[in-house]
């Protein structure tokens, strides 16, 4: 029998990305400045205010609350209408030291030796429903916003945009989990008040929801996929009526409440660690990407047509205490979970300083996943640029979303006879 599957998304705007922001471009910045920087940092916003907390330890000094309304000014928050704006707010810093009974657990005489951050496990899924290897229906919906993100800056077609939004998508599977259709589409999206009538207005979003946004998000689909929409659709657009009232001002938000939309839409698992604001010695965030890493090579390779990859840690032990490997009886290889898993453990080095080498995690890579998803996306080699009052400029070259690179492809098929 078939049956339905929905995944989710939200904007750069929505609260609780805002926070993910706030918190990832703080450690980039330390980590700039200082990359053996350790940092776990939190943000809440609400109405007309941001609380950044957490521990730091760091050979640099920074003036976090101007990083901070850097960031909601980047958002699209500069408006005194939204009741929060990076130039108004108030931003108060109760960041401290790392707590010394933490950090023993972590460093050690040599890096190799260096400990996980803390006990926990951690997933890496991937799949060949899709290009990038991601769930169809989270991807669907991290377009969705994206591109309506990209309509709010244009400020053309749609002018009324603010920066708050949510996208959701609800795919049919068939009994050999084959994507049949999209049944249903939700997308919920902050406005300006620009019709006295709320009726009228909200006719108004929704057509030009579907017939501007969603032509473009359709437009980057592959054709297998775009054949997936059809005139039945179920739009659901702004469905509780006008959203004028949105951001911190609607609803407060904080750091790492959105760990579903930021890795798999509910596909595979998660082990209920966030990510943003986290130094890569936390292996909440390493493994994890490691994770993906692992799961992602092994289906390019062709060992399954879905994995779910499973590393647990304690904390300040390097060895990991557990690899596993789920297939979900794809496996394209003559060996059970429990062999394949093994392999993978030959194959992938997972003490914690070896991810943070394999995949250069001691970089200011961090910004560009806190919003749209940390994982799917094209590794690529930008030029950053970060300036501070107290360290001066400093201009680094580093890779982004080093574990979505294939370069393990050929050593798992090696190790697999492939």
């Amino acid at each position: 029998m078939a049956y339905l599957f929905t995944s989710e998304s939200v904007s750069e705007g929505h609260p609780d990305k805002i926070a993910d922001q706030i918190s990832d471009t703080l450690l980039d910045n330390f980590l700039a400045f200082d990359e053996e920087s350790k940092v776990a940092c939190e943000t809440l916003v609400t109405t007309g205010q941001v609380v950044l907390a957490g521990e730091v330890r760091s050979n640099t000094y920074l003036d976090v609350q101007q990083i901070a309304r850097d960031v909601i000014n980047d958002i699209g928050y500069t408006k005194g209408a939204y009741q929060f704006s990076g130039d108004s707010c108030g931003v108060i810093s109760l960041i401290h030291e790392q707590s010394p009974d933490i950090n023993q657990g972590v460093d050690r005489a040599t890096k190799e030796e260096q400990g996980a951050g803390d006990q926990g496990m951690m997933f890496g899924y991937a799949t060949t429903e899709t290009a990038n290897f991601m769930p169809l229906a989270l991807d669907i919906s991290h377009k969705m916003v994206y591109e309506l993100a990209e309509l709010r800056r244009e400020g053309n077609e749609i002018p009324y945009l603010r920066p708050d939004a949510k996208s959701q998508v609800t795919i049919e599977y068939s009994d050999d989990n084959i994507p049949q259709r999209i049944v249903a589409i939700v997308l919920s999206t902050q406005h300006d008040q620009f019709m006295e009538n709320d009726e009228e207005m909200l006719a108004k979003i929704k057509k030009d929801i579907i017939e501007i946004l969603m032509p473009r998000v359709i437009a980057q689909l592959p054709e297998y996929v775009q054949e997936l929409f059809n005139n039945d659709i179920k739009y659901h657009i702004n469905p509780t009526g006008k959203f004028v009232i949105g951001g911190p001002h609607g609803d407060a938000g904080l750091t790492g409440r959105k760990i579903i939309v930021d890795t798999y839409g509910g596909k595979g698992a998660h082990g209920g660690g966030a990510f943003s604001g986290k130094d890569p010695s936390k292996v909440d965030r390493s493994a994890a990407y490691a994770s993906r890493h692992i799961a992602k090579n092994l289906v390019a390779a062709g060992v399954a047509d879905e994995v779910l990859v499973q590393v647990s840690y304690a904390i300040g032990v390097v060895e990991p205490t557990s690899i596993s490997v789920d297939t979900y009886g794809t496996s394209k290889v003559a060996m059970s979970n429990g062999e394949i898993a093994k392999k993978v453990g030959e194959i992938f080095d997972m003490r914690p300083f070896a991810i943070e080498e394999r995949l250069n995690l001691r970089n200011p890579i961090y910004r560009e996943t806190a919003a749209y998803g940390h994982m799917g996306k094209e590794p690529k080699k930008v030029t950053k640029i970060f300036k501070s009052p107290y360290n001066g400029e400093i201009k680094k070259e580093v890779e982004l979303f080093t574990w979505e690179k294939l370069d393990y492809v050929d050593k798992v098929k090696d190790a697999f006879g492939l």
